[in-house]
């Protein structure tokens, strides 16, 4: 049961991810360890209203494909696939960088709109780990996930990557860390 509360509420959060870029250097933003955070931490207020405008101008479906790999290499060296787990693919807009930058510092945002999460693509990984999601509009987006950890009851922090996708192609992801 925990471990459909972490994808449910790891959707939940970045369906509302948007326009967060990586740094000035092109690469992805550092990825802030959370394993361990307590599960009745405070839940953080959004600051950023639901842009209705900027989302009216998206599309919800295209014929782009994202596809990649679910992987969290521990403390101690070791690689876990992420086996059937499910990785949220959200339009990157301001809305959604509030979600992220908060998930990345290892906190938790309040759900996002339900208007935010009629643009959110899910794709479920298969038991090495590897996802497909076909249907994506162009567009950039946060692809994210994370990995239920060996004792069963922890997650790894958020693996988050930004993707740039055009019309009919197919990006692959390295959703890892």
């Amino acid at each position: 049961m925990r471990q459909w509360m972490g994808i449910v509420l790891l959707g939940s959060l970045l369906a509302g991810c948007q326009g967060m870029m990586p740094g000035g250097d092109g690469r992805p933003p550092e990825v802030i360890d959370r394993t361990g955070q307590a599960p009745g931490s405070a839940v953080i207020e959004r600051k950023v209203a639901f842009p209705a405008d900027t989302y009216a101008k998206l599309e919800k479906s295209g014929n782009a494909t994202i596809k990649g790999r679910l992987r969290y290499t521990t403390r101690q060296g070791r690689t876990l696939v992420g086996a059937n787990e499910k990785v949220s693919i959200a339009p990157a807009t301001q809305y959604s960088a509030e979600a992220a930058d908060v998930a990345l510092a290892g906190k938790r945002i309040e759900p996002a709109d339900p208007r935010a999460r009629e643009y959110t693509h899910y794709a479920r990984t298969d038991d090495k780990g590897y996802f497909v999601a076909h249907g994506i509009p162009a567009g950039v987006f946060y692809v994210a996930g994370s990995v239920l950890l060996p004792d069963g009851q922890l997650r790894s922090p958020l693996i988050l990557k930004q993707v740039k996708v055009g019309a009919g192609q197919t990006r692959e992801v390295d959703l890892s860390r």
